[in-house]
């Protein structure tokens, strides 16, 4: 930062502040940490001394309180791969099964954006499809804010619903599926080589609300990329060529991450998860019925309260992934 050239390239120095920010809170929150627990420590002893039940429990109450922090900056600790600071997008895509996996899809993304919400992240719908009866058919968000990236990437795969179906007059129980996949806002200095042959652009008119929401024009785009057969939309934008815009840049970030999973030798498990969003392939089962259970299958974490957990309540789960991948 002492350079005299620093300012010069913007991106790259936004890049440098923001990574400053962090490493900055993180020793700050640390050093704050420290002397709070010495003074709790110090009033404790006094509250012994003087027989001040009161003043005990309260300290009792803060430590907890400290510990919940303290518990979130070695979390972030545990983020120091290069791409976990990065914002990110999420892909949910219903499987089959109609207006039972169409809603389920949409309560995914309901138990997501809620998640974001508590955590003070800000996100943007940049494409989505409704289902024919309820639901959602597939939904892409831009998530953004610190270590998003980092909190949410093993949430990529397969997640199960187990219960007595709204939809059905019968009242059976239906077992549904949706995918979930996750990947990095890259940086415009990674470079990303996209040749124009390799790409099919599809434009169509965008769908919405209705109102002053429905689109008469064909801005919405879809752009697949040939040979990995990656496919990204955007019908955010009024505007076609902004659409375009963050298309090209999704499809970077999808090609970016592609190329990682590929070297670290992850991308044919992913892949083979892709090829059917059904039975055998699931990350984590939500049952509702016939008793009420959320386990992951990877970390074996549990959770028996559901409603918490489709409410946006999701850090236990993603604390789990965290520490399996330290």
């Amino acid at each position: 930062m002492l350079e005299d050239n620093f300012w010069q390239d913007k991106s790259k120095s936004q890049k440098i502040i923001k990574e400053k920010k962090l490493f900055e809170d993180l020793i700050n929150s640390s050093e704050k940490s420290t002397q709070e627990f010495n003074d709790l420590e110090d009033l404790y002893k006094l509250a012994v001394e003087e027989n001040n039940s009161e003043i005990q429990v309260e300290v009792y109450q803060k430590l907890k309180e400290l510990r919940v922090r303290v518990k979130e900056n070695e979390i972030k600790c545990f983020l120091s791969n290069e791409l976990d600071s990065l914002d990110c997008y999420l892909e949910i895509h219903a499987g089959a099964g109609g207006t039972e996996s169409q809603d389920w899809a949409d309560m995914l993304r309901r138990m997501y954006i809620k998640w974001s919400d508590t955590k003070g992240f800000k996100y943007q719908i940049v494409s989505e499809h409704k289902g024919d009866e309820a639901g959602i058919k597939s939904s892409t968000i831009k998530i953004e804010g610190d270590y998003i990236f980092g909190w949410l990437k093993k949430e990529s795969g397969i997640h199960r619903l187990v219960r007595i179906s709204p939809f059905d007059s019968g009242s059976r129980r239906h077992t549904s599926f949706a995918s979930v996949w996750i990947y990095p806002v890259i940086d415009e200095n990674i470079n990303i080589e996209i040749f124009e042959k390799d790409l099919r652009i599809d434009t169509y008119r965008s769908s919405g609300a209705g109102g002053q929401h429905v689109n008469t024009t064909d801005s919405a785009v879809r752009i697949t990329h040939i040979p990995t057969k990656i496919v990204v939309q955007c019908q955010n934008e009024r505007s076609q060529h902004k659409n375009k815009e963050t298309c090209m840049n999704m499809l970077r970030a999808r090609l970016y991450d592609y190329q990682i999973k590929k070297k670290e030798e992850q991308n044919q498990n992913n892949e083979a998860n892709k090829s059917e969003i059904g039975w055998g392939h699931q990350i984590r089962s939500y049952v509702l019925q016939p008793y009420r259970l959320v386990k992951d299958n990877r970390t074996n974490h549990e959770s028996s309260n559901p409603d918490k957990i489709l409410d946006g309540e999701l850090d236990e789960f993603l604390e789990e992934s965290i520490y399996q991948i330290r």
